[in-house]
């Protein structure tokens, strides 16, 4: 039995990419270990999104080679968004490398691994990814088994002037809702009590094959479900909010109160620049509704510092405007000129401290808007999703509240006795800190 070692890296859409290798490769018998030095064949699932990733890609790609070059492994494979953009020059400069598959052959997975044990070397990468996961296909949680992502969307049309994406995927195509459906129901009954709904638009969701916005209907459907006790929605375009899908958000219990709506900058010429739709008026009256009519709503926003043209003017119109907004939590990225793309072409570019001044001059103001939020906390009681122990200290278990998305959002540090991953437990909170915040179990028994 050969031994197959899978490197996710990227965004929460490439970890379901591995997911699937993952179930598809255990199904053709592989043994999967998280150990690389045993390997027989290491695959990294790359990351293409901007220069920082890609970077990173790399330097996995050659640590694979390390191992190869000392006789540990027999085969490296390259898969994902790097492999898929850059397939020519990924295999000229690591020659090292005995197989690519790009993100429209992910099911192509374990022809690509026999070949490479046999010695050969197989190139899979297609000129317009059109493959979208369904629920017929083998997938293996490499998440905790209490959470899970269900991608509902593949691909992207917003053609945004700074994103490489849909040269990545492809177009934007949505699964059908009973392949959702019978997933959430599969993970399910697997103990998942979590579902995080991803796309890179997940408001577009159903326009392209019901030709009509249909995330409110699937929401309904998912709320339904028994087992899962939060429905998550990440990655709302701003401009696809219907009136319908914000009040299927608020009347859901299962739905958190919780949305990621991907911004990206305030100022009415960048956005133009970015090609992004809507107006900074638009975004203020969207937020406005949003908070009017889904009470105790949190909100995460990602923005971008330092685009082509962004002079201290514009730049302090984000700054006004994220103080003015104040985001649950919130994202900074400088901006990167990414190959093949308008804005990487663009006149005006920032150099990169001044690019890196404004992102830690925001992030700064968003602390001070965490800090106060957090300290507004004191002393209500909160349903938190337990996730462990804290390593450092084992008295203490760690979890996250509705209103905080995995990986990218604060924790909650708690006292407690017998508890579980997976558990959601009420918790009184004592303590506050900029991101995070400690509490008590005021009843140990999970909901």
């Amino acid at each position: 039995m050969h031994k197959i070692n899978i490197l996710n890296l990227g965004c929460a859409k490439n970890l379901v990419d591995s997911e699937v290798m993952t179930g598809m490769l255990r199904r053709a018998g592989f043994e999967i270990t998280a150990d690389q030095e045993s390997a027989d064949i290491i695959i990294v699932n790359t990351c293409g999104f901007i220069a920082d990733a890609k970077e990173e890609s790399i330097d996995a790609l050659l640590q694979a080679v390390e191992h190869k070059k000392s006789g540990t492994c027999r085969g490296i494979v390259a898969a994902g968004c790097l492999a898929q953009r850059y397939s020519g020059e990924i295999l000229q400069e690591i020659p090292e490398l005995d197989g690519l598959v790009g993100t429209g052959e992910i099911p192509r997975i374990v022809e690509v691994v026999n070949a490479v044990i046999d010695g050969e070397r197989k190139i899979f990468v297609t000129g317009t990814p059109s493959f979208i996961y369904n629920h017929n296909m083998p997938r293996e949680l490499l998440t905790h088994p209490y959470s899970a992502y269900i991608k509902v969307a593949e691909g992207c049309n917003n053609r945004c002037t700074y994103c490489a994406i849909p040269q990545i995927r492809g177009a934007y195509r949505s699964r059908k809702q009973e392949s959702i459906i019978a997933e959430a129901g599969m993970l399910a009954e697997q103990g998942v009590r979590e579902i995080n709904l991803i796309a890179q638009d997940t408001t577009r969701y159903g326009l392209d094959i019901y030709g009509e916005y249909k995330l409110d209907e699937l929401l309904r459907s998912l709320s339904g479900i028994d087992g899962p006790e939060w429905i998550r929605v990440l990655y709302a375009y701003p401009t696809h909010f219907t009136d319908s899908l914000i009040e299927v958000i608020a009347s859901k219990d299962k739905i958190c109160k919780y949305l990621d709506i991907p911004l990206q900058h305030a100022d009415d010429e960048i956005l133009r620049k970015m090609n992004r739709q809507g107006s900074s008026a638009d975004v203020v009256r969207l937020i406005e509704k949003l908070r009017k009519n889904i009470p105790g709503l949190a909100l995460r926003t990602s923005l971008i510092v330092g685009f082509p043209g962004e002079t201290e003017k514009e730049y302090q119109t984000l700054v006004d405007f994220v103080k003015m907004v104040r985001f649950d939590h919130m994202g900074v990225f400088v901006f990167s000129p990414e190959e093949g793309t308008p804005a990487a072409e663009m006149p005006g570019q920032v150099p990169d401290e001044i690019k890196e001044y404004r992102k830690d001059r925001l992030m700064k103001i968003q602390q001070e808007i965490s800090y106060t939020r957090n300290i507004g906390k004191i002393g209500e009681i909160i349903s938190v999703l337990i996730e462990g122990k804290v390593e450092t200290e084992p008295e203490l278990y760690e979890g996250r509240t509705e209103y905080d998305a995995p990986e990218v959002d604060g924790v909650i540090s708690i006292r407690g006795m017998n508890l579980k991953p997976g558990d959601i437990v009420p918790v009184r909170i004592t303590h506050a800190y900029e991101y995070d915040l400690i509490g008590e179990v005021i009843n140990e028994s999970a909901q």
